[in-house]
């Protein structure tokens, strides 16, 4: 029995007084609640420490963190509201400062993580935020692929983050490196919704009278392009016509005056060559015998001319 003791005795000894440290951890090892420069344990494996409450050790995960923004109303450089969701990647990266900075709020490392969080970084990252006040609406949403001004917003929302706030304190002060910034989600409240519906359709609105009042113009252009040139081939046509008159008139001269000395022989060889042509087409035409040329085919005429047929005059009478 006294063996068993002696044994569960140092077990326990043995476990209070060694512990193991990951390859993804660093352990702060405090001698009654106070921890230096030397108390951080970066190497990996099993350590010996003396039994609490003289010595214990905080282990801090070195591996990357995220946490998530509260839904935040923000307004944009054209005055709207609109609603950012955004998260922050960040991890410990210097131990002591981490403990120093939130060990008071448990002696686990999850009390200090939900402690830097709550009361630090989820603040600072929505004051951050306000960064989407120097960008419109236009510049966040953008029909063009990579038009979208939404990583400019992340990489200033990034620079305040890692710069020292208004009172000199910045996250390198509790031992924190922000890792990334990145917008989760942008929502738009029904207000904004319908004001950035209104807006869109006033801008269609003035874009279809612009386009309107430019077809207006061209077209205006084109009609009086049109007319100019018709006025032009007109004007040409007409030059020609008079020409092509004034030469037929001129070479039908000669032929006229050598009608003109017998103007009834003209007029009967003009009958013959009328009978001519349209006998030639092989179809019947009906006239009658008072016409010029047709009183050739007057039986009357023939049986009383005793063998000499009659030539007309211009007013049907016979010679």
């Amino acid at each position: 029995m006294p063996i068993i003791m002696i044994v569960f005795i140092l077990a326990i000894g043995s476990f209070s007084s060694c512990y193991t440290v990951r390859f993804t951890e660093t352990a702060v090892k405090t001698t009654f609640g106070k921890a230096g420069e030397k108390s951080i344990i970066t190497e990996p494996g099993l350590k010996w420490k003396l039994p609490y409450p003289i010595q214990s050790v905080t282990k801090y995960d070195t591996r990357t963190r995220i946490i998530n923004a509260r839904s935040e109303t923000q307004q944009t450089a054209d005055d709207f509201q609109i609603i950012v969701e955004a998260y922050m990647t960040y991890r410990v990266e210097d131990p002591l400062k981490f403990f120093r900075a939130f060990s008071n709020a448990g002696d686990r490392a999850i009390d200090h993580y939900v402690k830097a969080e709550d009361d630090v970084l989820r603040d600072l990252l929505r004051s951050a935020l306000g960064q989407t006040s120097n960008f419109a609406m236009n510049d966040l949403f953008s029909p063009a692929q990579g038009a979208s001004k939404l990583p400019d917003l992340e990489g200033r929302v990034m620079g305040t983050l890692t710069s020292s706030n208004s009172g000199g304190t910045s996250l390198d002060d509790y031992g924190i490196k922000v890792t990334s910034v990145g917008i989760d989600r942008i929502i738009l409240p029904e207000d904004t919704t319908d004001a950035v519906i209104t807006r869109m359709g006033a801008n269609r609105d003035r874009l279809a009278e612009r386009y309107e009042s430019e077809g207006r113009s061209q077209a205006r252009a084109i009609e009086a392009e049109a007319r100019s040139n018709a006025d032009k081939i007109r004007a040409f046509a007409q030059r020609r016509a008079d020409e092509i008159l004034a030469k037929g008139e001129a070479e039908a001269a000669p032929y006229l005056a050598q009608q003109n000395i017998n103007p009834d022989l003209a007029v009967f060889i003009q009958n013959i060559r009328l009978m001519r042509e349209s006998m030639a087409k092989k179809f019947t035409l009906i006239f009658s015998t008072s016409d010029y040329g047709m009183q050739l085919f007057d039986p009357d005429v023939i049986k009383n001319s005793d063998g000499e047929l009659p030539v007309p005059n211009r007013s049907g009478s016979e010679d």
